[in-house]
C-alpha cells in the first residue's frame, strides 16, 4: 500500500515534467545555432623582436593578435628603469588584445634587466645623459616595426612608465614622428636640448602624492611641450604615489625601502584615458 501511495504522489510530478519536455521540443522560438554570429576572439602571441643601431643589438618584445589579418596601428611601450621586464611585456599583451601591434622596446641593449635600484639608476641615467643615442635606438625600433606586415601605415604612438614616461615625453619634445606620447608616473627630466615642433597628443598621468616627481619640473615639461604645439593633458591622481600602475610596486617598496605603491583606481582610470587617446590618435575615432 505504501509503494502504491508513493507512485500516486509521483505521478503528477512526472506528468508535469513530460509536459515541460514537450513544450521545449515544440517551442517555435528556439534559436538555431546557424543564426548566431560566432567569431574568434583575440589570440595574442608575443615574440622576440631584435633591432640594431650603433653596433649594439636590442632585444624587444612584439605582441599582436594573430587571429587578426588586418594591419593595425603600432604602439611602443618604454619600460621602467628596471629594463624590459614582464611588466612591460604584460602591457604589450594587453594592447595587442585591444587591436594594436605593441612593441616593448629595450633601451639598455641585449635585453639587460637591473636587479637592484642602484643598477637601475645607473642604466637609466646613462640613457638620459645621451639623448641622441637614445633617440637612435627608438628610431631603429620604429623603422623595423614599420616594416612588419601586421603594422598599418597610420602612424605610431608611445607609452612609458617611470623612466619610460620620461623617455616618451622627450620623444614628443624632440619632435619624433608619433601621434601620441603617454606617460605614467614618468620622470620629467629634460634630455632634449633643442625642442622641435610636435603636433600630437601628450598625456601625463601623475600620482598626486609622488615624492619622486617634482611638481614644478613636471609642469615645466608640460609647458615646454605645449610651446612646441602639443595638445597636453596632465592628470594628478589623489592618494597615488610613484609606480601606481604596477601591482608589484608594494612588494618592491618593502624590499628596497622606496616610496612606491600600487593604486588600483589610478591604474584603471589612467589606462582607460590612455586607451581613449590611442584610439582617437591612431584609429581616427
Amino acid at each position: 500500500m505504501k509503494a502504491r501511495f508513493t507512485w500516486l504522489c509521483l505521478l503528477p510530478v512526472l506528468m508535469l515534467a513530460a509536459s515541460a519536455q514537450a513544450q521545449i521540443q515544440t517551442n517555435p522560438t528556439q534559436v538555431d545555432d546557424a543564426e548566431i554570429d560566432v567569431v574568434q576572439g583575440p589570440l595574442v602571441k608575443g615574440e622576440p623582436f631584435e633591432y640594431s643601431t650603433g653596433g649594439e643589438t636590442y632585444q624587444g618584445y612584439l605582441a599582436r593578435n594573430v587571429n587578426d589579418k588586418t594591419p593595425r596601428p603600432a604602439v611602443l611601450i618604454v619600460h621602467e628603469w628596471w629594463g624590459l621586464n614582464d611588466y612591460a611585456r604584460r602591457r604589450a599583451d594587453q594592447l595587442a588584445a585591444l587591436g594594436f601591434v605593441a612593441l616593448a622596446v629595450d633601451m639598455y641593449g641585449q635585453g639587460q634587466v637591473a636587479t637592484h635600484p642602484d643598477e637601475a639608476g645607473a642604466f637609466s641615467s646613462q640613457v638620459m645623459q645621451d639623448w641622441p643615442a637614445a633617440r637612435a635606438r627608438l628610431e631603429a625600433a620604429m623603422t623595423k616595426l614599420s616594416e612588419h606586415p601586421a603594422v598599418a601605415d597610420t602612424g605610431m604612438a608611445a607609452i612609458g612608465y617611470c623612466f619610460g614616461g620620461g623617455i616618451v615625453m622627450n620623444m614628443a619634445l624632440s619632435g619624433m614622428p608619433i601621434e601620441a606620447a603617454i606617460s605614467f608616473h614618468g620622470s620629467p627630466t629634460r634630455a632634449v636640448k633643442n625642442p622641435q615642433s610636435f603636433g600630437g597628443v601628450v598625456q601625463i598621468h601623475n600620482g598626486a602624492e609622488d615624492p619622486l616627481v617634482e611638481r614644478e619640473a613636471l609642469m615645466d615639461m608640460a609647458k615646454a611641450l605645449e610651446a612646441q604645439g602639443a595638445e597636453v593633458k596632465v592628470v594628478h591622481y589623489p592618494g597615488a604615489t610613484h609606480g601606481f600602475t604596477s601591482p608589484e610596486a608594494d612588494e618592491v617598496a618593502e624590499e628596497y625601502g622606496l616610496p612606491l605603491g600600487y593604486n588600483a583606481a589610478a591604474d584603471a582610470a589612467s589606462w582607460q584615458a590612455a586607451l581613449l587617446a590611442l584610439d582617437e590618435a591612431l584609429n581616427d575615432n
